[in-house]
């Protein structure tokens, strides 16, 4: 009992050395580390603005077919509400979907929120075909849209 006591009492802490090398490791890491988590968020917040701009395109391709919209050509965003879900997917007349030959083109101002990988993308009138989000969305068989 008496060795377990002479060892406890000369049981030292951590000296000053020790704990600043742990502390800079430590400031190492999440030096690393913050910045790839930044990167993370911005790219998931960039793919899911994407995502909304093919659900818009999926819900113009339905009102079309249904009659939804006042043009044959041409639909607007307050047209598409009843065909779009989704939460966060704000749609107003500046989100149109265009009917043309070679498929559908969006105009959509959620564009202008990207901060991650796509930034730059897209031009800056926020506008690009269905076939140009898919092969962005990595999808690189695209069927032609018609």
């Amino acid at each position: 009992m008496n060795k377990i006591k002479k060892m406890i009492k000369n049981e030292r802490g951590m000296t000053l050395i020790e704990l600043l090398a742990v502390i800079v490791i430590i400031a190492i890491i999440a030096l690393i580390a913050i910045p790839a988590i930044g990167n993370i968020i911005n790219n998931s917040k960039d793919k899911a603005i994407l995502a909304d701009a093919s659900q818009i395109i999926s819900g113009a391709k339905i009102a079309f077919a249904d009659g939804g919209c006042n043009s044959a050509t041409v639909c607007k965003g307050t047209e598409l509400e009843n065909y779009v879900e989704g939460e966060g997917i704000t749609l107003t007349d500046d989100t149109t979907v265009t009917k043309t030959e070679e498929g559908y083109t969006i105009v959509y101002p959620g564009f202008g929120g990207f901060k991650g990988k796509y930034q730059g993308k897209i031009p800056e009138s926020n506008s690009i075909t269905s076939k140009d989000l898919a092969e962005l969305m990595g999808n690189k068989e695209v069927k032609a849209d018609k």
